[in-house]
């Protein structure tokens, strides 16, 4: 089999680069647009679904829908990665998804935020609703496969460490140019007003995404790298079979913890620019891709020290820098001594390095843990360990979404709940650095 070079690494990365520019918009702005605040509505922001705690009387609506879709994305993954992993198509058992899933993808991103009404009513919610699950299919169809490829091209460790550096690099980057938008729709208000500014926006990103979303389709030849047999188990079983392997376990259950925390911090982000420091929306982008650049420095010394201090040592002092992170995010506007605009700039430089070792090190991790597996048992379930592993950390996606719209109504007008929903963001990672403790990464080495 054939060694992926640097060239068809970045091609593959392509891919990754698209799918995270429509992830981005929708994990950054889809509670900003239909649960606004304040200032939001001030500027022109329409309210398209009826707001405030009425699911249950607990949860607001968006923070039900939003949940929902992250659970039914969750139970669709192992049904997908089962299908993938005994796909017999000529072209592969991955690049085939690929290739499907990337339109639909795209045109349900736009559609998430084309609300069909123009004012608010239900007709916009059951709409809401069902763009929203055909978001969570689409992406499923895509990343469980292209994921599943991660320990496929890569046949040792370092090759799978590489292909994991080049893919948060453009994992950030399609994260960092969803994070552009309100600049660009900024400059869109005079001409289409606001709603439309954003659409038009994110439409246009979303020609992009699928433009690169195919690359890796039409330049990588799968088969020429990837000598597999297709798995024969079906998804109940197989699923079972991986989280028989205790390590992944471990890991699942602190990734879990994880994502409740990075997702709570993420949709926050943009309230905490505006609600906290009470800086215009715009600053939002700027603080998000200072934080790409300066993780992006860290990039070369992460893949450097990882395979001589372990992988582990590194999450665990991501963990460490991100409860300070959170910790500090919810004193935003409080520490009177430094202006707003430095406050939030000391949020953007210590966040970057843990932002660096999250986008690497855990993809390596899980890639590790199902060549191990393949080896130890003979089967190839790398699609199932990944979208096991998305499985575990969408459940946790879900309770965020609940917890974070939930708590983001108490004190709207001083931003208490937002203040509420950074802490809560730094015990989770403090609960995801506990369980990462008992993570045996000398087991899973020795076995490579």
């Amino acid at each position: 089999m054939k060694s992926l070079s640097t060239r068809k690494i970045w091609l593959f990365a392509a891919g990754q680069f698209g799918w995270s520019l429509l992830s981005g918009l929708i994990s950054n702005w889809l509670v900003y647009f239909y649960q606004p605040d304040e200032a939001s509505i001030t500027q022109g922001q329409t309210l398209f679904i009826p707001q405030g705690l009425v699911v249950f009387n607990i949860f607001t609506l968006i923070g039900g829908i939003t949940a929902f879709g992250r659970l039914f994305d969750a139970f669709t993954d192992p049904w997908i990665a089962s299908l993938s992993d005994r796909c017999t198509s000529e072209k592969g058992r991955r690049i085939p998804f690929l290739k499907w899933a990337s339109l639909p993808l795209a045109l349900s991103t736009v559609l998430v935020f084309w609300s069909p009404v123009n004012e608010n009513s239900w007709i916009n919610a059951a709409f809401l609703f069902a763009m929203v699950m055909a978001y969570y299919l689409s992406i499923t169809a895509y990343c469980t496969p292209y994921n599943a490829l991660i320990p496929e091209l890569g046949h040792d460790q370092q090759e799978r460490l590489n292909i994991s550096t080049v893919i948060s690099f453009t994992f950030i980057a399609g994260t960092a140019v969803a994070y552009l938008a309100p600049v660009i729709w900024g400059t869109l208000i005079p001409v289409f007003g606001r709603v439309n500014a954003i659409r038009v926006t994110f439409a246009a990103m979303a020609i992009i995404a699928f433009l690169c979303m195919q690359i890796p389709v039409w330049t990588i030849r799968e088969k020429d790298y990837v000598n597999t047999v297709p798995s024969q188990d079906t998804a109940f079983s197989s699923l079972v079979s991986t989280f028989r392997n205790g390590e992944f376990r471990k890991f699942v259950g602190s990734d879990i913890f994880y994502w409740i925390a990075i997702t709570m911090f993420q949709t926050g982000l943009p309230f905490f620019v505006t609600s906290l420091l009470k800086l215009p929306e715009t600053m939002t982008t700027i603080y998000f891709v200072g934080m790409t650049a300066l993780s992006l420095i860290f990039y070369i010394p992460i893949n450097k020290l990882a395979p001589r201090l372990g992988k582990k040592k590194l999450i665990l002092g991501a963990f460490g820098i991100f409860i300070l992170s959170f910790l500090y995010t919810g004193f935003l506007g409080r520490i009177t001594l430094i202006p707003a605009n430095i406050q939030g700039f000391i949020l953007m430089v210590t966040a970057s390095l843990p932002m660096a070792v999250f986008g690497i090190l855990p993809q390596a991790v899980v890639a590790d843990i199902a060549q191990s597996d393949a080896r130890r048992t003979g089967s190839n379930r790398e699609g199932m360990f990944y979208a096991s592993r998305t499985f575990a950390f969408k459940l946790g996606q879900s309770l965020s979404m609940l917890l974070f719209t939930a708590i983001s109504t108490i004190g709207t007008s001083s931003g208490t709940g937002y203040r509420i929903a950074a802490f809560i963001a730094a015990a989770f990672c403090l609960l995801g650095g506990i369980v990462f403790l008992f993570y045996n990464e000398h087991k899973i080495n020795q076995s490579l």
